[in-house]
């Protein structure tokens, strides 16, 4: 089995990444039309405006598929910081350290850019993935009940970098 993670849009992937995401929550946390329609929404909106150089998209692919995905958008990233996105990997890849690399690849390119902060948004409950951010100097910095996602449950914001 071939496996790859690759900088760069390449035709399905919004498609397939809003599917993972919807696939996952719906079963993991009861997540919705509303959740799905979110991340189809704002994930093609930002490879509308995607800019290289600014923005990075990494993909893993494996015989054919796209198996997980890591997005920086650096639209804002002078004033409110670089915003991680869209971080997800299939059940089939998981514990094989591609989210650690999905990361690692995201956090290079932070760097390279200058981006002197990150910031992801999530939820409590997410163990794995909170670990994976916390290894690369992620911290917890906001925590409150929240519904941007279509259900009630309890928002968090990591940052890295300058506070």
């Amino acid at each position: 089995m071939s496996t790859t993670i690759k900088e760069g849009y390449v035709p399905g992937c919004i498609g397939r990444i809003v599917q993972l995401h919807a696939n996952h929550y719906s079963v993991a946390n009861g997540f919705g039309v509303a959740f799905e329609a979110k991340v189809a929404r704002e994930l093609a909106e930002f490879c509308q405006n995607y800019q290289s150089g600014r923005d990075g998209i990494w993909l893993v692919h494996r015989n054919g598929n796209i198996e997980g995905s890591v997005v920086i958008d650096g639209t804002h990233a002078s004033t409110s910081g670089a915003h991680l996105r869209w971080f997800i990997t299939t059940e089939a890849i998981r514990g094989q350290g591609l989210g650690t690399q999905l990361l690692a690849k995201a956090v290079e390119f932070v760097q390279v850019c200058s981006y002197r902060k990150t910031f992801l948004w999530t939820f409590s409950g997410l163990d794995a993935a909170r670990h994976l951010y916390e290894s690369h100097k992620f911290r917890l910095v906001h925590e409150s009940p929240g519904n941007q996602w279509g259900s009630l449950v309890t928002e968090q914001r990591f940052e890295r970098g300058e506070a």
